[in-house]
């Protein structure tokens, strides 16, 4: 049989080593063609060694040339994407684009055209970036799957059916680590409780973004884009087990959910075998979380971020990019003890309301320099602002 050609890009992050550990289980049957890392030189190469990987990329032009030096012999090691048709000569099978932040906007519109299949963990560049993916997409015949397990939940249950058939459809989010704290104590929130989530295990930045629920707003404008679901159908419900991670209500009467364990490999592992033709050993079903589901609505003074929600619109635009980088930008300066978690929403709410940035609401990005710069210009006002709160 022949071996399924594949890439990861940010192999060295959770969902990349989670990817890894999923094809370990059947590796005859697979041929990694490329690697990528930022920082993580040392994992890397035990993952090229492991895997017999001859291609890596290394964003981080220091830990680049450390690598060259030590390893440039054993392996094909560059230093950016720009070289990604003289890495990929034929069509891969699949691509994994797990690269966090907008840094992963330009691989993934680049790898498009070389790949029939990829498959993208990736919230920044859904958010800022869909309309330039889904005209690549078209034009490249190339098929698309969504790896957040809320967002695969939701593809997996709408499957071939219309859009126009759906009343409305919800996102479970799990409350993250403070759920239950009580609000006079968010002003003393430190880094290391808000980064220990309860039920995944996750990077630090996406671990705030769950304390606060901005990961949700997140999620709910991504499937504004994937599914083009209209933001008024769209809706979050507190679920603190993880169970159910979707619920769609159809105008036919029917509600479906769809219901699997805490872990990121399944949504994966369905990515890679999305033919069903392959078996997952899994936990049993969990009868007790079944019997307590536990719903509960959104407490808007416990996450006042979500707020943030009527700032969208249901189409792609370039004031989508400034929530996006500012938001990153914040958290990164509360990672860094620069401000309190409780800023990360009042001074979000400042910044994106700021009037030089209203105009944005109006314009559809043209091409990815327009993020960047955008994006770029953006962190450094809120970085500046930040300071002087």
């Amino acid at each position: 049989m022949k071996k399924k050609k594949i890439i990861i890009f940010g192999s060295t992050g959770s969902i990349g080593k989670n990817t890894l550990k999923i094809i370990n289980q059947d590796f005859d049957n697979f041929e990694i063609i490329l690697l990528t890392s930022n920082k993580n030189i040392n994992l890397l190469f035990r993952q090229a060694t492991k895997y017999k990987v001859k291609n890596l990329i290394i964003t981080n032009h220091k830990k680049y040339l450390i690598a060259k030096k030590r390893f440039g012999k054993k392996f094909n090691i560059y230093c950016d994407f720009k070289n990604l048709d003289k890495i990929i000569y034929t069509k891969v099978d699949y691509i994994m684009s797990a690269i966090t932040g907008l840094a992963g906007l330009e691989p993934t519109l680049n790898s498009i055209p070389l790949t029939r299949k990829i498959a993208i963990a990736n919230k920044e560049s859904i958010i800022c970036g869909w309309n330039l993916i889904k005209k690549k997409l078209l034009k490249y015949n190339t098929k698309f799957i969504p790896v957040d397990s809320e967002h695969f939940s939701l593809y997996s249950l709408i499957d071939t059916l219309k859009i126009d058939n759906i009343e409305n459809a919800i996102l479970t989010a799990s409350g993250g680590p403070f759920l239950n704290l009580p609000l006079s104590k968010f002003s003393s929130i430190s880094k290391h409780k808000a980064i220990n989530h309860p039920n995944w295990k996750m990077g630090n930045k996406i671990s705030i973004d769950s304390a606060t629920m901005m990961n949700k707003v997140f999620e709910i404008i991504e499937a504004q884009r994937i599914f083009n679901i209209k933001l008024n159908k769209l809706s979050i419900l507190v679920h603190p087990k993880s169970y159910v991670h979707a619920i769609v209500k159809f105008k036919n009467g029917l509600i479906k959910t769809l219901i699997h364990e805490t872990s990121m490999t399944i949504p994966i592992f369905n990515s890679i075998y999305d033919n069903g033709t392959k078996n997952f050993k899994t936990k049993k079903i969990d009868l007790k979380s079944l019997n307590n589901l536990d719903f509960k609505e959104v407490d808007i003074k416990r996450y006042p971020i979500t707020d943030v929600l009527k700032e969208f619109s249901n189409k792609v635009t370039l004031f989508d990019t400034i929530v996006v980088a500012a938001n990153d930008e914040l958290v990164n300066q509360f990672l860094n003890n620069n401000i309190k978690f409780i800023q990360i929403n009042k001074l979000l709410k400042k910044i994106i309301k700021l009037p030089e940035f209203l105009k944005y609401k109006r314009k559809i990005p043209m091409n990815i320099v327009e993020i960047i710069n955008l994006n770029d210009y953006v962190r450094l006002k809120t970085k500046r602002l930040s300071v002087l709160s």
